[in-house]
């Protein structure tokens, strides 16, 4: 399931990108893009080389980061992800959107299943989880 998810996340992605409409590349493409591109700069600085892991399970040897983004957010890789995605919406039409709701869907889902694995893994997780939001801050 978790490499399915992982396809599913990089198709739509690669579908969004495919059908811009570069005559719309205008000045809230390239605000979201930036935007969507600091956060994920961010979660990665947050984070040690090798602690990533694109497939929604915890990585073996994996710390519990809870400094940086992750301080407010579990997953700001996905904030990241739906940021810089949804410059490809403003740039493209409604199939654009259904796209991209779609792909939020993937990522809620994939944020799910890490999560079951995570609260597993480290002791601290529950409690962590209980003062963050999941993908968006003060919201979900």
């Amino acid at each position: 399931m978790s490499r399915l998810l992982v396809a599913l996340q990089f198709g739509l992605m690669a579908a969004m990108v495919l059908r811009a409409d570069p005559s719309r590349l205008g000045i809230a493409f390239a605000a979201l893009l930036v935007a969507g591109l600091a956060i994920g700069a961010w979660a990665i600085s947050a984070n040690r080389p090798g602690n990533f892991n694109i497939r929604p399970e915890p990585k073996e040897g994996g710390l519990l980061v809870t400094a940086g983004p992750y301080r407010w957010i579990r997953h700001p890789m996905y904030l990241a992800v739906l940021v810089t995605m949804a410059a490809f919406v403003a740039a493209g039409d409604a199939a654009q959107a259904v796209l991209w709701l779609l792909l939020a869907g993937v990522l809620a889902a994939k944020a799910v299943r890490e999560e079951r694995g995570l609260v597993l893994v480290h002791p601290g997780y529950a409690a962590y989880r209980e003062r963050t939001r999941a993908i968006l801050p003060f919201v979900y």
